[in-house]
């Protein structure tokens, strides 16, 4: 069972590229996107009801801005969006589906790189949302959290760490949010089946061209609470898919 999350940066622009070249050749069983920028009722049927999956959209109050949405082949048995789990998700950042035999959340983190506002949001965004999971965790169901944190956590994760310690993105501030979640029990797979792989990378600066040098920063995840890591296969980027700023990441993991 392939799970995958891709910021994509715009959903009606990479329909026109190669997203549905994407769905038809790599199949994933479910596919969780981020920034969608869309409103359901600005789409076609095509991204609606794809052949083979079941479609769910959290967008936010906000018209072209933010925006997830969830494609699964199999139909979930609970659909939950922002509001619902977290109060202060008025810009369509988090979707949670259930599974019979766990819960996924597809996410997108606020970027903190707009002035100290939106960095504080960010950080409150983070607390909240922990707060959530690990209310959550004491239920029956494993979690599975993915989606783009905007935060690299290590010096291994991005490609120049010395100059970016004052940028959003990899501010200690920022990775302190990573470091307690991990603390907390909750595993980066990536860096599960990984732990040494350097130059792996999930986005690219495209105003400076950081793709065709591959400078780039693993700020895409999926986290899962220990009592899922047994079920987990392997974890990987699709560095090679192009359409967005972004690469897929991929969680492979046993029926």
């Amino acid at each position: 069972m392939k799970l995958v999350s891709w910021n994509v940066n715009g959903i009606r622009a990479v329909a026109k590229k190669n997203f549905f070249d994407y769905l038809e050749e790599t199949s994933p069983d479910i596919l969780c996107v981020q920034e969608t920028k869309a409103h359901e009722d600005q789409l076609d049927e095509t991204l609606l009801t794809p052949d083979g999956y079941y479609t769910y959209w959290h967008s936010g109050e906000r018209r072209g801005y933010s925006g997830v949405a969830t494609f699964t082949r199999q139909r979930p048995v609970n659909v939950r969006r922002g509001s619902e789990l977290l109060a202060m998700d008025t810009e369509g950042r988090m979707l949670r589906t259930d599974y019979e035999d766990f819960a996924l959340y597809n996410i997108y983190f606020p970027n903190g790189g707009r002035g100290e506002e939106r960095l504080n949001f960010k950080l409150e965004f983070y607390d909240r949302s922990l707060e959530h999971f690990e209310k959550e965790r004491k239920k029956e169901l494993p979690l599975v959290i993915c989606g783009d944190v905007n935060t690299a956590h290590r010096e291994i994760d991005l490609k120049n760490p010395k100059q970016n310690e004052k940028n959003s993105g990899f501010m200690p501030i920022e990775r302190a949010w990573l470091d307690r979640i991990t603390e907390l029990g909750y595993i980066d797979t990536f860096r599960h089946f990984h732990p040494d792989a350097v130059d792996h990378y999930s986005w690219w600066d495209m105003r400076t061209r950081a793709r065709d040098r591959n400078a780039g920063w693993r700020i895409d995840y999926f986290l899962v609470t220990p009592d899922f890591i047994s079920r987990c296969k392997d974890a990987y980027i699709e560095m090679d898919v192009p359409g967005s700023d972004h690469a897929p990441v991929a969680l492979e993991i046993k029926s």
